[in-house]
């Protein structure tokens, strides 16, 4: 299922979005550039490597490491990764920052990737394999969206023609429980290394979640009959 469009219109000129989408666009261009040896050493350096941070919480030196929380979430590993999570953050994103604002909807984005870092991490510690993607930080854009328009409609591309209009709670509760039992299934299994870090995404949509929850009584929002008059506007 691939989320093409939602119900309601955001009322600002997504900025931060659009160019937290270009940036993405643009780091991976460059990884583009590299060759075999070189995108392997540049995913290393500025990819998350859990036991690499670990090791620098217990004993810090240098900022490279933990800048890598922040870098990570703008590497890729193939225009199947990078356009899924763009289709995402494309499609949610807009209205999460119409509803906090430019700069706090891209403090907000950060913190939630941060939260994603800190929950990979936590399950973990002594993974070796980089960890990279913007998906941790758009599941906070998830979250936030859950909490801000839980009745909104959201396009979904089912197949390859078929877009059926889904309520908003239904689509990112399906996706949280798919995460979480995925989440839970993966603990305690050491035979698998890298795949697809399923508590980032737990982590970041909690993330989300709660700021926005504890955020939402003094956040400006649009009236629910402007709401349902979008619904059927894709």
């Amino acid at each position: 299922m691939i989320p093409v469009s939602d119900s309601p219109r955001s009322r600002t000129r997504p900025y931060v979005n659009v160019a937290l989408i270009v940036a993405n666009f643009a780091v991976f261009l460059y990884e583009l550039s590299l060759g075999g040896a070189e995108i392997n050493r540049y995913f290393f350096e500025h990819g998350v490597v859990p036991r690499d941070l670990v090791d620098w919480l217990e004993s810090p030196s240098g900022l490279e490491e933990p800048l890598t929380v922040f870098t990570s979430a703008f590497i890729h590993g193939g225009w199947l990764h990078l356009l899924g999570n763009m289709m995402f953050l494309w499609v949610f994103g807009d209205n999460v920052e119409d509803a906090l604002g430019h700069l706090k909807y891209l403090a907000f984005y950060l913190v939630s990737a941060v939260g994603a870092v800190a929950a990979q991490v936590a399950v973990d510690t002594n993974e070796t394999v980089p960890m990279v993607g913007a998906s941790g930080a758009i599941a906070g854009v998830l979250g936030a969206y859950l909490v801000l328009y839980p009745r909104a409609t959201v396009g979904t591309l089912i197949g390859y023609f078929w877009l059926v209009p889904i309520p908003a709670v239904f689509l990112i509760g399906f996706w949280f429980v798919m995460q979480l039992f995925s989440g839970v299934a993966a603990l305690g299994n050491d035979t698998l290394q890298g795949g697809v870090a399923f508590w980032a995404h737990i982590g970041g949509f909690a993330t989300g979640f709660a700021i926005v929850l504890v955020m939402r009584p003094f956040l400006r929002r649009r009236p629910a009959s402007r709401a349902r008059r979008a619904a059927n506007v894709w």
